[in-house]
């Protein structure tokens, strides 16, 4: 999995694909989403569902690093002196902290690591819905913003790409249920496949937006020096923190992937409303930089925690 995620990237940088073969990839991606979440609602059984809405411990834990954590390590920021950072990119550091977490990709991991997958599914959603709100006012309190409210298109977006598959799957399971359980192992490949196209089209994006050719050195060691460090902190206090407050190895998991993502599908939009044009571009590197991290780490980490599930969870 580790050398596919590798090849994709070099693929990305290489050969990445744009225009009109992009907007074709582009579809071809969202499909294999909707199949993805279609193939969720159809293994998981409706008690297992049931389980992971009720489970609001978990969902308040995720909550709490997504739109309280993140913003209060963001606050160093602005002690960092004028002319060592452009304003833009210090403004994008801090949007980049109160964004919501990604739905997609969460569940994805999740799902490959051997996580709780209702349960990351029912809180990467409630991210993605309540960061509607929560994210504009978040940037109206930290950032000086010139927007003018917030479409609800996202949330639609949100329903009808994931939840809407994954509900479809769950009505299915009475003709799908055997099928599912008999192929539960060869459907990872499935996971696995939607995370190289995942990987492939956002790298592509990001090489072939020329993007990078603006970013100053100062700029650029600016926000790797805080991205890197503060995707690899919030992947260990979330595992850990889940760990001291007694949650199994299936919360664990699905607290680190849902509690440490930031999403660029939802954060590009809301950034596109809350600031003027001129800055979008601009502002939006740091958080474009953090989603590649994040892809990369786990990945690799998902893969690692596959490889180590113990044996009652696998036969779960």
């Amino acid at each position: 999995m580790t050398l596919l995620i590798l090849s994709a990237l070099t693929l990305a940088f290489l050969l990445p694909i744009s225009g009109r073969p992009a907007e074709i990839y582009d579809v071809v991606t969202k499909v294999a989403v909707f199949v993805l979440f279609f193939g969720y609602g159809a293994r998981l059984s409706t008690a297992e569902t049931l389980a992971g809405i009720k489970h609001w411990r978990l969902h308040l834990m995720i909550l709490t690093f997504t739109f309280v954590v993140f913003p209060l390590l963001a606050l160093p920021l602005f002690l960092i002196p004028d002319g060592v950072v452009t304003d833009t990119v210090r403004a994008g550091l801090i949007f980049l902290c109160l964004v919501p977490s990604t739905v997609q990709s969460s569940i994805n991991m999740t799902s490959l690591a051997g996580g709780n997958i209702p349960a990351a599914m029912i809180s990467a959603t409630a991210s993605n819905v309540l960061g509607v709100v929560l994210t504009p006012m978040l940037v109206m309190l930290m950032l000086p913003t010139t927007g003018s409210g917030f479409s609800w298109e996202i949330a639609l977006n949100v329903f009808v790409q994931l939840l809407l598959p994954f509900i479809l799957g769950q009505l299915s399971r009475v003709v799908t249920a055997q099928f599912m359980a008999r192929h539960k192992q060869r459907l990872k490949l499935l996971d696995q496949g939607v995370i190289i196209l995942i990987v492939y089209g956002a790298f592509s994006e990001m090489f072939s937006s020329g993007l990078w050719r603006r970013l100053g050195w100062s700029d650029l060691l600016v926000t790797l020096g805080f991205t890197l460090p503060l995707l690899a902190f919030m992947l260990w206090l979330t595992w850990h923190a889940a760990g001291w407050l007694g949650f199994p190895r299936k919360d664990k998991i699905a607290i680190m992937f849902c509690g440490t993502k930031k999403s660029l599908v939802t954060g590009v939009p809301i950034a596109s409303v809350l600031f003027p044009a001129s800055m979008v571009s601009m502002l939006v590197v740091p958080l474009m930089i953090y989603h590649q991290a994040q892809i990369i780490t786990s990945s690799m980490l998902a893969a690692r925690l596959s490889a180590t599930t113990p044996p009652e969870d696998v036969d779960a």
